[in-house]
């Protein structure tokens, strides 16, 4: 029970990879005070409060990406402190307010409650695979995308790339901040992440695996890393435990076509109807990203096919088809 006695926050405590994070730091002992935006809702925290620990460990905070100070009240007092509340989409209409304001001001938002926080270690911050690889360079089959990469602000705007500009603008502001502030900040940056669901509702990037199920008659042309939520919330949590951790962690298990999980999908589910072609005629190619950093955590990487049988399974079992 490495988490015996220590008090950590976990921000966004609803979502995806943070309710797996919150259960695996139940698991090992913390104390866990969990923000969500409106602790009433159950649908945002029934899932949370039925873990295992959780009536004895678990604290509820109420508390706003865009609103000053409040994180205060969770953060005081506790050991370390996980920032994982970030909005996660691509479609939007107004993407300064959307996606822009709540990842960059949420940020600095928690990272001003941390600096006030005498008793915060080291922050954890979610970050993404979207800061580190958008920089124009051509992804090819022989490039390898590591930690030292960042995405390109410039280039964000210019292709209109919105959640990935909202991340990098978030991350940058992060470590300088954590600089200037003397935080000890350690950031994840995983690409899409899948595997089984904890909460009720459907998150982006499991949709993306629904959408193939779901009837639909062409798949997206796209190349992309994809990593298991399991690996990730565990990386978190190493990045916080182990004393040695510094910079960035990038988490890929596979950079994968989605023609190639259409094939796995084909196999797996012989009987289901499964897009035949892609949308566009030429494939985009497959490059590599390394993992030689994200191993020094000790991360041993799900099988990619493991990871889309259990979110497949997961979404059956939600009733999300």
């Amino acid at each position: 029970m490495s988490g015996a006695g220590k008090t950590v926050c976990v921000t966004g405590a609803s979502g995806f990879i943070a309710s797996w994070l919150v259960k695996f730091l139940l698991q090992r002992g913390y104390t866990v005070r969990a923000s969500v935006r409106d602790p009433s809702d159950p649908k945002k925290t029934h899932h949370l409060l039925a873990l295992e620990g959780a009536k004895e460990r678990l604290h509820l905070f109420k508390a706003s990406l865009l609103e000053e100070g409040s994180f205060d009240a969770a953060i005081d007092g506790c050991d370390g402190v996980f920032h994982t509340a970030s909005p996660f989409f691509f479609a939007t209409n107004d993407p300064e307010a959307e996606l822009i304001a709540p990842a960059l001001k949420g940020t600095l938002n928690v990272l001003e409650s941390c600096a006030k926080a005498s008793s915060v270690k080291r922050v954890v911050l979610t970050s993404s695979v979207a800061s580190v690889a958008m920089n124009g360079r051509p992804l090819t089959p022989e490039v390898v995308v590591d930690e030292t990469w960042w995405s390109d602000i410039e280039f964000c705007r210019k292709i209109q790339a919105w959640y990935v500009l909202s991340k990098t603008l978030a991350e940058d502001a992060a470590w300088k901040f954590a600089k200037e502030k003397g935080i000890d900040l350690v950031v994840i940056n995983p690409a899409m992440v899948i595997g089984p669901l904890l909460q009720p509702t459907l998150n982006t990037s499991a949709e993306a695996i629904l959408n193939l199920m779901n009837g639909a008659e062409t798949y997206p042309n796209g190349s992309v890393g994809w990593v298991n939520v399991k690996s990730v919330a565990n990386a978190h949590i190493q990045a916080f435990e182990i004393p040695s951790a510094s910079g960035r962690y990038c988490m890929v298990e596979e950079v994968a076509h989605y023609a190639d999980i259409v094939e796995i999908l084909g196999k797996l589910y012989p009987s289901h109807k499964l897009p035949e072609k892609c949308v566009d005629e030429k494939l985009m190619p497959k490059y590599q990203v390394s993992q030689e950093k994200a191993k020094s955590l000790g991360i041993d990487f799900i099988p990619f096919e493991q990871s889309i049988k259990e979110t497949v399974d997961s979404l059956k079992e939600k009733n999300l088809f």
